[in-house]
């Protein structure tokens, strides 16, 4: 399915998404992305249906085609302080404060949201898999999410972060019981997870 460009062409928008809410450990990441008419790339779609090699071309497509993007993070512990939800909205908040172009409408990857000063928002359930500004959002902010649990991966090889970026894989799980949490797990969240969990 072709994805949708824009909610309405009256508006300029910004497609917003987050990635990185159910993992065990690291930032929360997201990105906000304005496309024009002229853009056009048919293989994006939500970022997790894309192999890792495809995420990366696109990246940099997207990054070099689009008329605006911003991506931010929010670190674990403004995640235990305020929660997960306020954390990933947060982020998108950041994300759309460094946009250099400002736009008149927020397109929102799922279901909640907190009002963003002076611009409406729409929030669109898979919203990553209908509108191409949210989905190319969720490339930008999962590549910048992955290569950064990779740089850490270097830090503390035992957890394999460069294989399961923070999620609650076996091997992530043995490793806490094995060696405890580290400075970038969530204090707030469950460290006993029983079944992986890969977003």
């Amino acid at each position: 399915m072709e994805l949708l460009k824009s909610w309405s062409q009256q508006y300029i928008e910004a497609g917003c998404d987050e990635v990185g809410r159910g993992c065990l450990c690291g930032p929360v990441v997201a990105a906000a992305v304005i496309i024009d008419e002229g853009f056009q790339q048919n293989l994006i779609n939500d970022s997790k249906k894309l192999t890792f090699k495809t995420r990366l071309h696109l990246d940099e497509y997207i990054r070099n085609n689009v008329l605006d993007y911003a991506i931010a993070e929010v670190a674990p512990d403004f995640i235990d302080q305020h929660n997960i939800l306020n954390a990933s909205i947060h982020a998108m908040h950041l994300a759309l404060d460094q946009l250099k172009t400002r736009p008149e409408l927020i397109l929102v990857d799922g279901n909640k949201f907190h009002p963003y000063p002076f611009i409406p928002h729409q929030c669109i359930i898979k919203g990553d898999s209908k509108f191409l500004s949210i989905a190319a959002a969720s490339i930008l902010a999962k590549n910048y999410r992955d290569q950064l649990m990779i740089k850490l991966h270097q830090e503390f090889p035992q957890y394999g972060w460069d294989k399961n970026m923070g999620y609650a894989t076996k091997k992530h799980r043995d490793a806490l019981n094995e060696f405890g949490p580290t400075i970038h797990h969530r204090k707030s969240f469950r460290l006993d997870y029983t079944t992986d969990i890969i977003e």
